[in-house]
């Protein structure tokens, strides 16, 4: 996808439906992503069943999208106990597949017994299995021994029990822990400080306010960037910033001339990637530089969800706003994540900047016309059915037309981050 050409058309509602896929990351102790467990959401939230959805991200994950949705990480999946003898696992590289495996009652002995079968084949043919924490029971103990990862949710688990899991975990099984539903930072100070290294939840894109924060030069210098760009400043004094930080220059060089953008050819000065621009992209382009940059402790994870947020949005814009709201669009979805990049509130990132009207009341009060889109940006990560069956209704759009959508932003990501 060329970020130089315009952007596609979204399919036809009535083209043959493709596989909605939602993805959620799990990140390592660095906060980088390490994987990412899919979710399918190809049929409305009451006509899921757990075969249906096992069999179809398998399907996907044979096909040429793979690469899209989870950029070389390991993909953790949902199965059924039925799929594990399915047709469907010779789809797939088993060294790339994490088969999460639902639990059984403990009173269900014989059934626990008779699976443990299927669980040694799929394990023998090279694919890790992940199980939640009551393989750590007696019941399960055939399962133990299997584990590559234990999970355990912080929702259903007591604060005062949580240390109490680990221990009995990391003294029972080598199995790497993931715990789930890490919402807030404290949440995942004291998991972490367990010894737990993977986690899943969004405390990552929560802003973490230090008092006294400012904005580093490296982001000032973007933020100087922008209003240039939106004042409709000369040539020579938009080249004077970028002249002023090598890290930046060196940025907007390297994505102009990334396979994303599709310049022809080699841009090597900062007049000529600014002309190849023009204004309107080049405010889009340093809205995604202050994705590259770090503000304390942000997590890596940040910049790269907020590039996918961004694509989806202008992506989703396309046939729905005029062109320069699609602009917008792309600016509202990377900076939904303004305020974890920077370290300060949303109202006090936003006073930094001149931006156009529909972006600020959709960052600051998710309102006006380009909200509706954040909102359903925001539902294709998570797997909330509800929320996202009723944002893309809203817009007229279908599950077709999202998925389109958010696996050209996925990929596009992709193309940027290599």
């Amino acid at each position: 996808m060329s970020a130089s050409a315009p952007s596609p058309t979204l399919p036809d509602p009535a083209a043959a439906p493709h596989i909605a896929v939602a993805r959620q990351a799990v990140l390592d102790h660095e906060r980088a992503i390490f994987g990412y467990e899919l979710f399918d959401r190809s049929v409305q939230a009451d006509q899921h069943t757990s075969a249906t959805d096992a069999q179809m991200l398998f399907n996907l994950l044979s096909g040429s999208d793979t690469e899209a949705i989870a950029g070389g990480k390991t993909i953790f999946i949902n199965c059924t106990h039925d799929s594990l003898a399915g047709g469907h696992l010779d789809l797939v590289a088993p060294e790339r597949v994490v088969l999460e495996i639902p639990p059984l009652p403990v009173t269900a002995v014989d059934q626990i017994q008779n699976l443990l079968a299927s669980l040694q084949g799929v394990h023998q043919r090279g694919f890790r299995l992940a199980f939640d924490f009551s393989v750590l029971t007696r019941p399960y103990e055939s399962w133990l021994a299997l584990a590559s990862f234990i999970k355990f949710d912080l929702s259903v688990l007591k604060a005062d029990a949580v240390a109490s899991f680990v221990r009995l975990a990391q003294a029972k099984s080598g199995a790497r822990l993931i715990a789930e539903k890490v919402e807030t930072q404290a949440q995942y100070q004291h998991v972490a400080a367990l010894g737990v290294n993977l986690y899943q939840g969004y405390w990552f894109a929560k802003p973490v306010m230090v008092q006294g924060q400012t904005v580093r030069p490296a982001q000032a210098h973007i933020l100087q960037l922008i209003n240039l760009v939106r004042k409709q400043a000369s040539t020579d004094e938009i080249e004077e910033v970028l002249k002023r930080d090598a890290t930046l220059s060196f940025n907007l060089l390297r994505f102009i001339n990334s396979a994303g953008f599709g310049a022809r050819t080699e841009v090597t000065s900062f007049r000529h990637a600014v002309m190849l621009l023009g204004l309107n992209r080049l405010f889009k382009w340093a809205a995604l530089l202050m994705t590259t940059t770090k503000a304390g402790d942000t997590a890596p994870a940040v910049g790269t969800t907020a590039v996918v947020r961004g694509r989806l949005m202008e992506l989703l814009a396309t046939d729905l706003l005029p062109s320069e709201e699609r602009d917008n669009a792309f600016v509202v979805g990377v900076f939904s994540l303004l305020d974890t990049m920077l370290g300060i509130s949303m109202q006090s990132a936003l006073e930094s900047l001149t931006l156009p009207d529909s972006v600020t009341q959709a960052l600051l009060a998710h309102t006006g016309p380009l909200a509706p889109l954040l909102d359903l940006t925001l539902a294709c990560e998570t797997g909330d059915d509800a929320a996202f069956a009723a944002t893309s209704n809203a817009l007229g759009l279908n599950n077709n037309q999202v998925n389109w959508a958010h696996l050209q932003a996925l990929a596009w990501a992709e193309t940027l981050a290599n």
